[in-house]
């Protein structure tokens, strides 16, 4: 896309400008207007648009920070193309604390939303029409949620040889397959034809530096790659590329507690965990069932039978 022409939420942006606007999210009762900050940075030369979005649920503190550091770092601001950068976009959520708006609505399951419907719903229908349109790339930062703590991961549709290459030069550890989510971002964006990436890391209402770094060079990895910035992209290691995988579920209602780190490598029948009783009448390990990588782990103490414990690869590819 030609940013020559670059007018965002009615303001236009000219080559060399930098702006700080404000998207409306609601009126409140108190007569005060909700507001999202949207911060825009165009170099003097022609390239794409790149957008970085964090908190799309609220809950999510790694997404934010994530944001914030490539702010703070500068990597905003592109010899090449144009950097928007939203680092609180479910601004409801993140100041409750909660993932959902405060109509109990997950504004990722909202797209592409409604000028007539829920608060949620409208909010998503003025992205879709003031925002989405307007950029080529878009870079999405998440965590687990529900007490599930994600090892970094960027997730994507693998049969999009584009979006996989996309995803190796953001240099994750894992390459995780993802389907589009019916009415979420990444299927909003991939149904107007955009490039999505999604980046996984962390849990909610928890902030990791290891995985706040990793996503802070992953995005400029791909800045890098896009031309935005000199130098080329770099990544510790190869990505280990997910193409099937599931959650463990305990078998056991109980204490829980793991015996692996995340991100681990497990052989066959390895003990991975295990769910006790506080009585001390019963003691069940938790075995691998498989050869496999464990990419996400359940952190609560207590879980019920059915409870989601490990996340483990079924297949891969090198």
């Amino acid at each position: 896309m030609s940013n020559k022409a670059l007018k965002i939420l009615g303001q236009e942006i000219k080559p060399g400008q930098s702006a700080s606007l404000e998207m409306e999210v609601a009126k409140l009762h108190t007569r005060n207007s909700l507001r999202i900050p949207v911060i825009i940075e165009r170099a003097k030369e022609d390239g794409p648009v790149l957008l970085c979005m964090g908190g799309v649920h609220g809950d999510e503190m790694n997404g934010v920070a994530i944001v914030r550091d490539i702010i703070r770092k500068k990597y905003n601001k592109p010899i090449k193309g144009t950097i928007i950068c939203i680092p609180v976009f479910n601004v409801f959520g993140y100041l409750n604390q909660q993932r959902e708006f405060p109509d109990g609505r997950d504004l990722n399951r909202m797209f592409p939303g409604s000028a007539d419907g829920s608060l949620a719903s409208q909010f998503a229908h003025a992205f879709t029409k003031e925002i989405a349109p307007k950029v080529d790339y878009v870079l999405d930062f998440h965590t687990g949620g529900a007490e599930r703590s994600n090892y970094p991961n960027a997730r994507c549709a693998l049969n999009d040889a584009k979006l996989l290459h996309l995803a190796k030069v953001f240099g994750a550890p894992f390459i995780v397959n993802s389907t589009y989510i019916p009415k979420s971002i990444r299927e909003l964006f991939h149904k107007m034809g955009k490039t999505i990436l999604l980046f996984e890391g962390g849990k909610s209402l928890e902030l990791n530096d290891e995985v706040v770094k990793c996503g802070v060079e992953g995005a400029y990895n791909v800045m890098k790659y896009l031309g935005m910035h000199e130098g080329v992209a770099s990544a510790e290691n190869e990505p280990v590329i997910v193409t099937k995988s599931k959650w463990i579920r305990a078998q056991h209602s109980g204490i829980f507690e793991t015996r692996i780190q995340n991100g681990t490598w497990v052989k066959h029948k390895t003990v991975i965990g295990r769910i006790s009783d506080p009585f001390g009448d019963f003691e069940r390990r938790v075995l691998a069932p498989r050869d496999c990588y464990v990419f996400g782990l359940n952190t609560t103490s207590i879980v019920n039978k059915g409870d989601a414990i490990f996340h483990i690869s079924m297949e891969t590819q090198e």
